[in-house]
């Protein structure tokens, strides 16, 4: 009997459909010499501190580093787990053959092997390997079984991840913690989230910091069509005005036009990134729920596997191209143009062996998406894969760019025009709603001094003209949303716009695709960041945890992306497992060693939901006063209302105690050398009234 372990019920019956394993158990299916069964996601999992030593059950800085001889798995603690991990062990027990069937990645390869490992497996182990859950494509890979040690690097590496995360992780959150936390509330630190939350507590000082500066540009308008001065910006209105009185009177004359054509390819093909990037964009998604989305997407076998990093398509898929545009049935009219051509175009840009590992760029499969039951959410993330797969056939976009110099007196001016000569790909993002997003706002946007189709200039001519000073404002950095931090995430908190450079900067990103919706997720749950409508901003115990750590390692985006750089080479065999996991070991000794020299303790607070204020007691009309309400015991920092806002509680920072409410505004600063650190919160709570009464009388 061959025994098929599936990631997901709901996969283990479409592949015991096709098999024919149609009987119908207790945890799995029987039939046609298959039997076909199902974890739930991770049913095993690296085991705890304590599951080594009774020494590690208790928190203490004395027992760090935990570094345990040889680390273990266990199943989880769940009833439900237990029972189907029965199921498996009995059925594996009793196998020929075991047909690994987990998703075809770095972290289903990993659930798929501990559970063998726990199962105590010796049988020989097939790889099901496919890119989508289509009928065709799971007979194909069945077709084509893999052997399992051709995935024992991509198993080696999710390993590694695991450990270095558990090491990071268990040892870093306990310590700094144990040293620096009040009321001990937990101090999570890890490997992915705190460079990342590093990354947006950076671009929030940028902006606290940011000192805008008026600056003046001198424009004149000739025929209707703007030309700028080729001096650039001004730095005093004065110096630009005197240019005007200068010249106002003056012609200006033409003395150079130069039309270049250009061309534009369609954009690239979604990798998971991209796709949740878009999704941020255009409507407001979190990361999170764009992965939930695609992954759903996915197993409803309308779209390709979700959790790549790739935007290119391998040689194989492209005589598969006509079929799945045919079963696109409502995008007819969209893909009848690229079906009606002789040969259909095969570009480097969107075809390329070399650019794609273990999986391919995010497309539509050879189902019909009106047969597949979407909600609406799902509706619109397909709808943007259909539109990028059909354009990336389409032809490009071309265009004239025509740039004019003019000469007024002394002074120089340009201007500059694009007209589409043929819309190519374009015409698919003709409507508003449909706008291909970033990477196509951002070609249109690039120069936003450009006239559009501009009318004919002859080198020589002149004529009268309008000139006039415009004042503007430096702007400071955006704060992050979701999307751009994704995009900064995959460049190790490198700005970059250009595809190829992006492409080759995703090798020392930080986290996987895969993961950094929940490193997202993780930190909003720590309240270590908070959404401010669409941007994402830190709070004041994300801000302090930064500031506390001095470790590069623990929050540079860039040296993690090197550790990250690490992972991928043991994934491709060049790099050794065993070598990593000694590197994470020797980094956490010295991370200790730093940390407990520290002087300085118990200064980061994290924020808590404000308690609710008692009610008093309504008094009875004419009847006898109510005896007062003794006020309750202050036993926390948090428990103090903010004197001046109201709205927020005091929170003990490095310097001084300050308002929770300090991003919306709030700028209560109670320094130590009035109020002091070690002030206990009921006496603090007390300085408090007194003083801020005085105050109140003074006024």
């Amino acid at each position: 009997m061959k025994v098929c372990v599936t990631e997901k019920p709901s996969v283990a019956r479409d592949i015991a459909r096709l098999l024919g394993a149609n009987d119908r158990h207790d945890g799995y299916f029987e039939g046609n010499g298959y039997q076909v069964t199902w974890t739930f996601g991770h049913l095993c999992e690296l085991k705890e501190p304590n599951d080594y030593t009774d020494q590690w059950k208790r928190w203490s800085l004395g027992q760090l580093p935990m570094i345990p001889q040889r680390f273990g798995i266990k199943l989880k603690d769940d009833k439900g787990i237990e029972q189907q991990f029965k199921v498996i062990e009995h059925l594996i027990a009793g196998a020929e053959e075991v047909i690994n069937c987990g998703d075809a990645g770095q972290e289903g390869e990993l659930i798929q092997r501990w559970v063998y490992q726990k199962a105590g497996c010796d049988k020989p182990v097939k790889r099901l390997w496919i890119s989508s859950l289509t009928d065709e494509s799971i007979r194909k890979g069945f077709r084509e079984l893999k052997g399992a040690q051709e995935f024992d690097n991509l198993y080696y590496a999710g390993l590694s991840r695991a450990i270095g995360d558990w090491i990071l992780g268990m040892n870093a959150t306990r310590l700094y913690t144990l040293k620096y936390s009040q009321s001990r509330n937990v101090l999570s630190v890890g490997r992915v989230q705190t460079p990342t939350l590093a990354m947006i507590v950076a671009r929030q000082r940028e902006i606290d910091n940011f000192v805008p500066e008026n600056f003046w540009e001198l424009k004149t308008k000739y025929r209707g069509v703007t030309f700028n001065s080729t001096r650039g910006r001004f730095k005093t209105e004065g110096e630009a005005s005197e240019i005007v009185q200068q010249i106002k009177q003056l012609p200006l004359e033409v003395t150079s036009v130069e039309t270049k054509k250009g061309k534009e390819a369609p954009p690239r093909l979604f990798d998971l990134t991209s796709l949740q990037v878009e999704c941020n964009k255009k409507f407001g998604m979190s990361a999170d729920d764009a992965l939930k989305t695609i992954q759903s997407l996915y197993e409803k076998k309308a779209t390709t596997y979700p959790r790549v990093d790739t935007t290119y398509l391998s040689d194989d898929i492209y005589p598969q191209v006509p079929d799945i545009m045919r079963a696109m049935a409502p995008y007819a009219n969209l893909t009848a143009p690229v079906l009606a051509l002789a040969k259909l175009p095969k570009s480097k840009k969107v075809f390329d062996n070399s650019k794609v590992t273990d999986h391919h760029a995010i497309i539509p499969t050879n189902v019909n998406p009106a047969t597949v039951n979407m909600t609406p959410e799902e509706k619109r993330v397909y709808h943007l894969v259909a539109v990028r797969f059909i354009a990336a056939f389409y032809p490009d976009c071309e265009f004239n760019t025509t740039t004019v110099m003019a000469q007024v007196g002394e002074y120089g001016f340009k201007a500059t025009g694009k007209e589409i000569l043929k819309p190519g790909w374009r015409d698919l993002y003709n409507k508003p709603s449909d706008r291909a997003g970033e990477e196509i706002d951002s070609k249109e946007k690039a120069d936003d001094e450009d006239n559009g189709v501009m009318p004919h200039f002859e080198k020589g001519e002149s004529g009268p003209h309008e000139p006039a000073v415009l004042k503007r404002t430096t702007q400071p950095p955006k704060p992050y949303t979701e999307g751009t931090l994704l995009r900064a995430m995959e460049t190790a908190g490198k700005t970059v716009d250009d595809e190829e450079l992006r492409d080759a900067m995703k090798e020392n990103g930080i986290g996987r695709p895969s993961t950094r919706a929940a490193i997202i997720e993780t930190l909003f749950k720590r309240r270590y960041i908070r959404k401010e409508r669409k941007s994402l901003a830190p709070t004041l115990a994300g801000i302090q945890l930064i500031d506390t750590i001095h470790e590069p390692l623990l929050k540079s985006a860039s040296l993690t992306g090197l550790w990250e750089k690490k992972l991928r080479e043991i994934e491709r065999g060049e790099y050794s497992a065993a070598q990593f996991i000694d590197e994470l070991k020797k980094m956490i000794t010295e991370i200790v060693l730093n940390v407990l020299r520290d002087n300085n303790s118990g200064s980061i607070a994290v924020e808590q939901s404000k308690p609710a204020k008692p009610k008093a007691p309504a008094a009875a009309g004419g009847g006898e006063k109510p005896k007062k309400q003794r006020s309750p015991r202050v036993k926390k920092y948090e428990d103090i209302t903010c004197p001046v806002c109201g709205k927020g509680h005091l929170m003990k920072g490095n310097n001084a105690f300050g308002c929770s409410e300090f991003r919306n505004g709030c700028h209560t600063v109670l320094p130590f050398d009035q109020y002091p650190a070690d002030l206990t919160p009921a006496k603090l709570s007390s300085m408090v009234k007194k003083n801020f009464k005085k105050n109140k009388k003074t006024e």
